[in-house]
């Protein structure tokens, strides 16, 4: 695989393009790697496995996917029609969410997914309790599109499977050359700092902690990331723990975007294996 990295096509709370050569180092050698909350596939884009078997809740992001995969030359083409100055327009993209919301139509939902992509606030994906989507309007002055990286995440989508299935689903399927990298909505590091609403489900604390033994308990070798904190350290005192310091980007003031803690947690499959 060649050095240079790989963006995703996606703006992402909580992305991992920035730690791609950290996670890299830490995974195990493997023929496929799962990854049970693929997020922007920030991972999937920048390493180097025979397979991918890329998993999601959210059902938006995962009908685009497969779309991208089937047709990305007709997606790109459809798609950069709402990236003209006009669409970027407060009137405008209230009007385009309002159509979203009703939309059933899975590839114009995807059309316009990635219209509200670049152009809400921050790149958040956020749900309200009936499922709509209600991420404000960003204010950008000219909003990238990301045809290159639609390119590139559409070859290398020849290698992957795309799913929408619940976390849990994805350790039903393992086989003994697998690799998991779990990287799921990250334990709130106060009260007011959960970043919550990405699905309408939530994960709990009590998801937290299952994560945790579905890995423990895992036949294959499973690597975790999340903030480094002393919930975080109890659910996976059984792993091979390391931490670093990553600057957050999701909050709106940048004055209080100060370095945090994040840990590293890999499970081995060691003691399963000899079972």
């Amino acid at each position: 695989m060649s050095n240079k990295k790989h963006r995703a096509f996606l703006k992402w709370a909580g992305g991992k393009f920035s730690l791609t050569e950290q996670i890299n180092r830490r995974l195990p050698e493997g023929k496929r790697l799962i990854e049970p909350f693929a997020g922007a596939c920030s991972v999937f884009l920048n390493s180097d496995f025979d397979e991918y078997l890329l998993n999601d809740i959210n059902a938006d992001l995962i009908a685009m996917y497969n779309i991208i995969k089937r047709k990305p030359k007709q997606f790109i083409i459809d798609a950069k029609h709402y990236f003209q100055p006009q669409y970027n327009d407060e009137k405008n993209y209230y009007k385009i969410r309002a159509e979203f919301n009703q939309c059933t139509d899975p590839y114009q939902r995807s059309l316009l997914f990635l219209y509200m992509n670049r152009h809400g606030y921050n790149g958040l994906c956020r749900y309200n309790q009936s499922g709509g989507f209600n991420v404000p309007f960003g204010r950008y002055k000219k909003p990238y599109f990301p045809e290159k990286e639609l390119l590139y995440f559409a070859e290398k989508a020849k290698k992957a499977t795309f799913v929408c299935k619940p976390y849990q689903k994805l350790f039903q399927y393992l086989r003994d050359d697998d690799v998991l990298y779990c990287d799921p909505p990250y334990v709130p590091l106060s009260k007011s700092a959960s970043f919550t609403g990405y699905a309408k489900e939530g994960f709990s604390l009590d998801d937290q902690a299952n994560l945790a033994r579905l890995a423990r308990e895992s036949k294959c070798a499973v690597l975790l990331s999340n903030h480094d904190t002393t919930l975080t350290q109890e659910l996976y005192r059984d792993a091979s723990c390391d931490k670093i310091q990553v600057s957050r980007t999701i909050s709106s003031n940048a004055e209080s975007r100060e370095p945090v803690g994040e840990i590293f947690a890999l499970f081995s499959a060691i003691e399963a294996n000899k079972k």
